[in-house]
Order: C-alpha cells, then sequence, then structure tokens
C-alpha cells in the first residue's frame, strides 16, 4: 500500500494569491481616485488588502446575515454601506498607515474597489461567471439555450 500522494493542485495558493494582487491593484487605485483613502508606505500598501480580505471573508458574512431585510428591502445597495463599514474598520485597524477619512470616502473608495476588482477578474478570467447577450423576436420563439456551463449566466 503506497502512502497518500500531497495534493499537486496548486489552485488554493494561486487563488489566494490572485484575489490579493486585485485586491491590492484595487486599493491603490481607489488611493489615487479617492482623496479621502491614504496608503503610507509599503505596510500600508501590502497588509490593508489582506486585512481586507480577511474581514471580508470572516465579519462580512454575519453583517449580510444581520442585514438581511435590509439587504432585501434596498435591493441589495446595502452591500454598499457593508462594505464601506469595511474598509473603515481596515483604517481603524491599521492605523497611519492605511488612512480612510470619514464615512463619505468609505463608500467612494469601496465603490471603486468593487468595480476595479471587478473588471480586474473579468479581464483575468477569474471566477465562473458570464454575461450573455442573446437577442430574439417578438413573438417568435426564444433561441436555444446552452447547457448549463461553470456558473450564473446573466441573460438580457
Amino acid at each position: 500500500m503506497q502512502p497518500p500522494r500531497p495534493p499537486t493542485d496548486p489552485s488554493p495558493a494561486r487563488g489566494f494569491w490572485h484575489r490579493w494582487i486585485v485586491t491590492t491593484l484595487a486599493v491603490l487605485v481607489a488611493d489615487w481616485m479617492c482623496e479621502g483613502i491614504q496608503i503610507q508606505g509599503a505596510v500600508g500598501l501590502l497588509v490593508a488588502p489582506l486585512l481586507l480580505g480577511v474581514l471580508n471573508a470572516v465579519v462580512r458574512p454575519v453583517l449580510l446575515l444581520i442585514s438581511l431585510p435590509l439587504l432585501l428591502l434596498t435591493l441589495g445597495l446595502f452591500l454598499w454601506v457593508i462594505n464601506a463599514a469595511l474598509l473603515l474598520a481596515t483604517s481603524s485597524l491599521l492605523g497611519d498607515a492605511f488612512r480612510v477619512e470619514g464615512f463619505g470616502a468609505a463608500m467612494w473608495g469601496s465603490l471603486i474597489i468593487s468595480v476595479v476588482s471587478i473588471l480586474a477578474n473579468t479581464l483575468a478570467g477569474a471566477g465562473s461567471s458570464r454575461v450573455v447577450f442573446q437577442g430574439f423576436r417578438r413573438g417568435g420563439a426564444r433561441p436555444p439555450q446552452e447547457p448549463p456551463g461553470n456558473g450564473p449566466v446573466i441573460d438580457v
């Protein structure tokens, strides 16, 4: 009997590095575009995205559960407030290395970080979401759909 082989798939580590690089890029763009966000030195640039990712993984699900009625009432727009609160929490935990000057700056920063992250992940081909544009004639049969693939489909 042979001992089990260690996993050779580096995808979990590669996924971590990809998310960290994308978040770092997004935080850097938010620093550049939003006056109320300031990164000081390498610690702020390297640790802030990591801490933001940890807060998104640990605290965000709890906040989503607690605010579920408000999320439904606002059709998901309250996610923007949750993201801004997590950005402010990151700022308060890192002190001068990463500063967010108030809730307004956190709102703009979270919007910028979200948009840049979506664009970077789309350009890198990460994730399994896709957007499909299909036309159909009024009164005619809808074109045949593709079989279920690797993720959600937004049919416009």
